[in-house]
């Protein structure tokens, strides 16, 4: 199901809610010491595929094949399964690096500031999957100080929600709260067809991600997780699959 465009949909949290919201959870994900993420608690797995307007920037998301994961299954964080997004082994023959690198800071001590005259635009840059939907009449960094519009205002909002990692969140400046799409306990696996990639794994509802220290990770709405092997921030996404990403390291090579 397509997240609703209309701005009554979304729900409105502050930080510690959020938190607090998922708190008490029976699915969890946990990274495996060079190998996959564990899933436990029968949660849906279908995959989240990116669509595009006319200009070819990203305006929509829709829902593509739904896999049987059951109570517990291993997926791929290599990216060199041959049963993708299913673990096959491969990992051991590759001799996988999985060394989680991601800090245990909260979002909020991440996140930058952007005010505007109504809402505020968290961002926490580092978290970014490169989904894009942020980029739409002339992106959300441009459209938060020019929020006094409500089409503008609106237009922002939804460039948040649509941000599968979190990193861009929008708080209501009165309240204090964060706009949040209402997801349920869900795994996404996003496929990206106009960039030919597919992309991270999306974790939204609130489930719980265990390090492979037995440590917990911020519980958030919506965060997405590495599955092609080459980020930098293991096991969160940095866009390593991206192809710009991968245009950059050549330059530096």
């Amino acid at each position: 199901m397509n997240v609703s465009r209309r701005e009554g949909a979304y729900i409105l949290y502050n930080q510690k809610e959020t938190s607090d919201r998922h708190s008490e959870n029976t699915h969890k994900i946990k990274v495996s010491k060079n190998g996959p993420y564990l899933v436990s608690g029968m949660i849906p797995l279908t995959q989240k595929i990116i669509s595009v307007d006319e200009e070819g920037t990203p305006n929509e998301w829709s829902t593509g094949k739904a896999f049987q994961s059951g109570e517990r299954c291993a997926l791929c964080r290599c990216g060199e399964s041959k049963n993708k997004p299913f673990c096959d082994g491969t990992h051991l023959k590759v001799n996988f690096d999985g060394s989680e690198t991601a800090s245990k800071e909260s979002y909020i001590e991440k996140a930058k500031i952007i005010e505007g005259p109504s809402i505020t635009l968290r961002d926490a840059e580092e978290l970014c999957a490169s989904a894009r939907f942020c980029h739409r009449k002339g992106g959300i960094w441009n459209l938060i100080p020019n929020s006094s519009n409500s089409e503008t205002r609106k237009t922002a909002i939804e460039e948040a929600c649509d941000c599968p990692s979190g990193r861009l969140v929008v708080e209501d400046k009165q309240t204090g709260k964060a706009y949040e799409p209402p997801f349920e306990k869900s795994i996404g696996l996003i496929e990206d067809p106009q960039m030919g990639v597919g992309g991270p794994i999306w974790v939204r509802g609130g489930i719980p991600i265990e390090s492979e220290d037995g440590k917990i990770y911020e519980t958030r709405n919506r965060v997405t997780l590495c599955r092609c092997g080459k980020s930098s921030n293991k096991p969160f996404c940095d866009s390593s699959h991206y192809p710009e990403e991968h245009e950059k390291e050549d330059d530096v090579q």
